[in-house]
C-alpha cells in the first residue's frame, strides 16, 4: 500500500493528515500517475447552450465542430462528450478534453482554428450560447481516486499511469490529503469571483476571474456492467438520491458555498445516452465542499445509501467510480460565456 501523493512530490508535512498513522482503509481504491516530467494538465470545458427542440440539430453541430477540432495537432489525450438540461430548461451540450501539458494546450486553441472560431463575431449571433472553462492545474493541485486499477476516467486517462491500492481513502477528509499542496497549504481561498471589463465585447460575452483556490470536483459512475442485483440497487436505490443531491447543488448550492453544479449523462457522437454520469461542480473552498460532504443531508444520504449498497453486495462491484478534484490558483482558470443565460457556471450570482 502507498500514498497518493506521488514520491516527487511528498515533502515534510506541515499540516496533519486527518487520520493516524497506520490506518488502514476498508476496500481498495487507486490514483492515476503521470511521470515527473508532466508539470501542468489542462481540464477543458467547451459547452454549446440551446433552448427548444428546433434548435438541437445546430446545437449538435456546434458540439460535433468542436469536438472535431480536437484532431487537430495539439489536441487533447481525452475527451467526453456530455449533455444535461439545466434548472432553466436549456439543453447544455458539452465537450470535454484533457491534456497532460498546458503549452500544447495553447498552440492548439492558437492553430486548430477553434480559437478563431470561438473569437468570430458569428458565435454572437448564430442563436446559441457558447461557454468554455479552462482549469488547469498544476500537479500539485489536483489528485485523483478510482475504485478500480483497470479503466481510468477525465484527467486520469492521460496521466499515463495507477498507483498501487492507496492509503487516503475512506473517511472524511481524504480528498484534501491526497492533493499534494496540502501538505503544507490550508488550501483557503482568497478573494472572489469577479467580471473582468471588456468594453470591446459589451453584452453577450462575458469573461470571469476566478479567485485563489476555487474548488472543481468532477465526480461520476459508470453502470454498464453492472446486471442483476447490483444494477437494481444502483439504478432503484443510489442512483435517485444521488439525483437528489445534485438537484439541490444546482438549485441551491450558493447557500453553502457550491457556485455551480451540472449533473451530466455522457453522450456518444450521434448523441446517445450512454450509462455514465458524472456531478461538476465549482466551489467557493475545499472546506466548504468537505463541509456538505461530511454534514450536509443531502450527502449523507449519498453516502449512506452507498454503503448501503456495498455492504449489501459484500464490497464487489461491477460499478464504476471516479473522481477529481482541483483547488485552483487564480492564473490557473479561464471562464467565458457567450450569449449564456446569467445561472450558467462561474455566471450564477454575478451581475452581468
Amino acid at each position: 500500500m502507498e500514498s497518493a501523493i506521488p514520491k516527487h512530490l511528498q515533502c515534510p508535512r506541515q499540516r496533519s493528515r486527518r487520520v493516524e498513522e497506520g490506518y488502514l482503509p476498508p476496500y481498495p481504491a487507486y490514483t492515476a500517475r503521470a511521470t515527473p516530467s508532466v508539470a501542468q494538465v489542462v481540464m477543458g470545458y467547451f459547452g454549446v447552450q440551446s433552448k427548444g427542440a428546433d434548435a438541437h440539430g445546430k446545437a449538435t453541430a456546434a458540439l460535433l465542430h468542436i469536438a472535431h477540432s480536437f484532431r487537430a495537432a495539439d489536441g487533447p489525450g481525452h475527451h467526453d462528450l456530455a449533455h444535461v438540461i439545466d434548472t432553466a430548461g436549456y439543453d447544455n451540450r458539452v465537450a470535454i478534453a484533457y491534456w497532460s501539458d498546458r503549452a500544447a494546450f495553447a498552440r492548439w486553441w492558437s492553430n486548430s482554428g477553434l480559437g478563431a472560431w470561438w473569437q468570430a463575431d458569428d458565435r454572437m449571433h448564430d442563436g446559441l450560447g457558447y461557454f468554455r472553462e479552462i482549469a488547469s492545474p498544476r500537479v500539485q493541485h489536483y489528485e485523483t481516486l478510482f475504485n478500480t486499477p483497470d479503466r481510468l476516467e477525465g484527467i486520469g486517462t492521460i496521466m499515463g499511469g495507477i498507483s498501487d491500492e492507496i492509503r487516503e481513502h475512506a473517511y472524511w477528509g481524504a480528498a484534501r490529503d491526497r492533493i499534494p499542496l496540502s501538505q503544507t497549504d490550508a488550501l483557503e481561498p482568497r478573494r472572489s469571483r469577479a467580471i473582468i471589463p471588456d468594453p470591446s465585447a459589451p453584452g453577450g460575452r462575458v469573461r470571469i476571474a476566478g479567485h485563489e483556490n476555487v474548488t472543481i470536483i468532477r465526480s461520476g459512475q459508470e453502470w454498464t456492467e453492472t446486471v442483476g442485483k447490483e444494477r437494481e440497487l444502483y439504478l432503484q436505490r443510489m442512483e435517485p438520491v444521488l439525483r437528489e443531491g445534485m438537484k439541490f447543488l444546482c438549485e441551491r448550492g450558493e447557500t453553502i458555498g457550491c457556485y455551480s453544479n451540472r449533473y451530466m449523462r455522457h453522450i456518444d457522437a450521434a448523441g446517445r445516452l450512454l450509462e455514465k454520469t458524472f456531478g461538476l461542480s465549482h466551489w467557493h473552498s475545499l472546506a466548504d465542499m468537505e463541509s456538505w460532504a461530511e454534514s450536509h443531508p443531502t450527502h449523507l444520504a449519498i453516502f449512506g445509501k452507498f454503503m448501503q449498497m456495498v455492504q449489501e453486495l459484500e464490497f464487489r462491484l461491477s460499478l464504476r467510480l471516479y473522481h477529481e478534484v482541483s483547488t485552483l490558483k487564480a492564473d490557473e482558470q479561464e471562464y467565458e460565456y457567450i450569449n449564456c443565460h446569467p445561472e450558467t457556471g462561474m455566471l450564477k450570482g454575478l451581475s452581468t
